[in-house]
């Protein structure tokens, strides 16, 4: 199993910026998967953005195509969600996940996909 530890959470302007990341330790983080997920009250936890293993592939979600950049560094075991032009929309928990499976092929987008989870940090965005 392999524990997780969000960061970089907080308050910000619409049209700011904010970096999040993602502390890893235990699993070997190099050999997975992972992505960050957002959760609003009264609403089921939703993907943002995945990363394969070795990070040449991304995926995001459509209202994250172009605001949002997900990236890792496998040498410090930290993934990161690069997050501009915030809207108030975008405020939620934000959750950092890691595969169940090593070396996937594709990027894993389905909750059910993901073994380990961060504990969360939220982001709020003001109008």
């Amino acid at each position: 199993q392999m524990q997780l530890g969000e960061s970089g959470g907080g308050l910000v302007q619409a049209g700011g910026s904010l970096k999040l990341s993602c502390a890893a330790s235990g699993r070997t983080f190099s050999s997975v998967a992972v992505g960050w997920f957002r959760q609003v009250p009264g609403r089921e936890r939703e993907f943002v953005a995945g990363i394969n293993w070795n990070g040449q592939n991304t995926y995001y979600a459509d209202y994250a195509e172009g605001r949002f950049t997900m990236s890792r560094d496998n040498a410090k075991s930290t993934m990161y969600l690069q997050m501009n032009s915030l809207k108030p929309e975008d405020t939620a928990v934000y959750y950092c996940a890691a595969d169940r499976r090593a070396f996937r092929a594709v990027v894993p987008i389905s909750l059910l996909d993901f073994a380990s989870w961060g504990q969360g940090t939220q982001v709020t965005v003001s109008s």
